[in-house]
């Protein structure tokens, strides 16, 4: 299910030029400020979330505020609603079934892949996790097999091969594993 919003991603090699162009893009525009904040390596990331023209104004206003510390960016078009309900935390499932993991270098990678993974199949993602240590992220999803590696294929083929970490697919996941990634 399409959320019918957009979702807006900067990240910047400045904490301080990141959290000024925070400020100036929820002053530009009608967006929410989902998160912001240092994630690895000094480096600083904003999502925010509106309709498109308003995301895409405040991104406007992002980009030049940041200027040559802009990192990356990105402007997902009704973005998956499942990749909002995890984002940055967890939403546990009863039991596994195939489990499927895509492991980015980077956490606008991480939101790529997994909205092209929800959009791809019907799998439930578990957690889109956009910051761990080393600046790294992940996006966990349970389902059917076949639905699973659809996805993950979906969510590594939108991200450059240099930014994916690593991809798996469990086809039947051990029940041990639930309290370590499902709950």
């Amino acid at each position: 299910m399409l959320a019918n919003i957009a979702v807006g991603l900067l990240e910047s090699s400045s904490i301080a030029k990141g959290i000024e162009a925070s400020d100036a893009m929820c002053k530009m525009a009608s967006v929410k400020l989902a998160r912001a904040g240092v994630i690895a390596r000094g480096k600083y990331m904003i999502i925010i979330t509106g309709p498109v023209g308003e995301v895409e104004s405040s991104l406007r206003a992002g980009r030049q505020m940041l200027g040559p510390s802009l990192i990356d960016e990105v402007l997902i078009r009704n973005i998956h609603s499942q990749v909002l309900a995890t984002l940055d935390k967890r939403v546990p499932v009863k039991e596994l079934g195939a489990l499927g993991i895509i492991e980015t270098k980077d956490a606008i990678a991480t939101v790529r892949a997994a909205d092209a993974a929800a959009k791809a199949a019907s799998v439930t993602l578990i957690e889109t996790k956009t910051s761990v240590g080393g600046g790294k992220g992940y996006v966990t999803m349970v389902g059917e097999v076949g639905a699973v590696r659809s996805a993950v294929a979906a969510g590594i083929g939108v991200v450059p091969e240099a930014g994916v970490v690593s991809h798996v697919v469990i086809a039947q996941a051990d029940g041990q594993l639930l309290e370590s990634v499902g709950k």
